[in-house]
């Protein structure tokens, strides 16, 4: 146990250290952020990339080993106390008077078998046996809560588990990004799947924020022909085929339109970061850099006012064989003339961003999830309960029965429950 606990100390710093320090960066942005020593501390102790470091790899699967081992050794414990509990008391005289959950167990004096069998059943008790005490007196017995035993025992199962699966996940998970507009066809990375984003809805509220970003879509597997459809919103991802499909972001698009010499030559939306390459030229590119809403110019450069549709301004850049053109934002119905070609922005309108993971382990984590709550449920709302009642002694005032209980983990519940059985009778 101390060996998990030191283990879970320096996980649980790992992980601190893995969100304080940003992922993934280089030893120049370290640096910057911090200083030249600090950052070569972070690129040699792999905290860069926490999760994924050697040492917390080792640290994870020395605490799985641990817990199972635990989980091993437990067993034949757990067994015996699981068999002992179900089998008539040693103990059956126990202390007489009122009894205390220190010193032994709760005492009730009843009249006669049928209201001792009674207060066993309000107390939980369903399945009676009877037995004989080493002097011969009859002994009426029963216990319940013995799978709390193995509460414990399971919720540790439940964790393994879940390291288990979310460690493989990490390890073994796919991920993909598509964006696009409505009607726009994506392939998921190298599969043989296709996402057609059927719609793509921004719900505002009655301040005009945004409330929900909902997209439909309709993924096809070209190998097999099959087609599912789902609907995706931020914190309610679609499943399809075995994927997640997670509403991740948005953004603006807009129209590109390429005439030349006044006469149409292509025109094709672009989602801002995007470029287009002229059809007749492909060396000449115009990207659409930017687009704001409702532009305002300032010294710090174009920004938007508000996040509706009223100046539109669209920033853009013009590359010619890889070299930049020219750099600037075009308003509304303004023209950009580049020798024969003259360019216009038009339709702006939201973008999806859709994030595809596909992890096989996903099960496995969840099972590992749900055997944990089981084991907190089993230890902290299955109390192991003894009851037995045992025929009086002659000396101890002629015929009727004592009835004791016991309850290790119950506390003061188990013996408000236990008096109020005990009142009713």
């Amino acid at each position: 146990m101390g060996f998990a606990i030191g283990l879970l100390i320096i996980l649980a710093v790992s992980c601190a250290l893995g969100s304080f320090i940003p992922q993934g960066e280089t030893y120049a942005a370290y640096a910057e952020m911090y200083s030249e020593r600090t950052a070569g501390w972070i690129l040699a102790l792999g905290l860069e990339d926490v999760y994924h470091s050697p040492w917390f790899i080792v640290i994870a699967v020395f605490l799985c080993l641990n817990l199972l081992l635990c989980n091993l050794v437990r067993i034949p414990q757990i067994l015996r106390r699981y068999r002992a509990a179900g089998e008539m008391p040693e103990d059956t005289a126990g202390p007489s008077g009122e009894g205390d959950q220190a010193a032994g167990p709760l005492t009730a004096a009843c009249g006669d078998r049928a209201e001792a069998e009674s207060l066993m059943k309000h107390l939980g008790i369903r399945a009676i046996r009877e037995g004989r005490t080493a002097e011969g007196r009859t002994c009426l017995y029963g216990v319940r809560g013995r799978a709390g035993l193995w509460g414990a025992w399971v919720c540790h199962l439940g964790v393994l588990l879940l390291i288990l699966g979310f460690g493989l996940g990490q390890t073994m998970k796919q991920e993909y990004t598509v964006y696009g507009l409505p009607g726009d066809s994506r392939q998921v990375g190298d599969t043989s799947y296709i996402v057609t984003i059927e719609d793509f809805r921004v719900d505002l509220r009655e301040d005009d924020t945004v409330e929900q970003y909902t997209a439909d879509l309709t993924v096809r597997d070209v190998s097999t022909g099959a087609v599912q459809q789902g609907t995706t919103q931020v914190n309610a991802p679609a499943r399809m085929f075995g994927m997640t499909f997670y509403q991740n972001s948005t953004g603006w698009a807009a129209g590109i339109r390429v005439d030349k010499n006044g006469q149409l030559l292509q025109d094709e939306n672009v989602c801002a970061g995007d470029y287009l390459e002229v059809a007749d030229k492909p060396d000449l590119v115009i990207m659409l850099t930017a687009f704001y809403p409702d532009v305002r110019m300032t010294d710090q450069g174009p920004m938007t006012a508000s996040s509706d549709i009223v100046n539109p301004g669209y920033l853009y850049m013009v590359y010619y064989q890889g070299q930049v053109l020219g750099m600037n934002v075009l308003m509304q119905d303004e023209e950009l003339t580049i020798d024969e070609y003259t360019v216009t922005f038009h339709d702006p309108q939201n973008y999806t961003l859709i994030q595809i993971r596909r992890d096989p382990f996903t099960p496995l984590a969840l099972a590992g999830g749900l055997v944990t709550l089981l084991g907190l449920f089993l230890a902290f709302y299955c109390p192991l309960t003894q009851v037995w009642a045992v025929e009086k002694r002659e000396e101890e005032g002629g015929k009727g029965w004592t009835v004791r209980g016991r309850c290790p983990k119950g506390g003061i519940l188990f013996r408000e429950r236990f008096k109020e059985a005990a009142d009713k009778l």
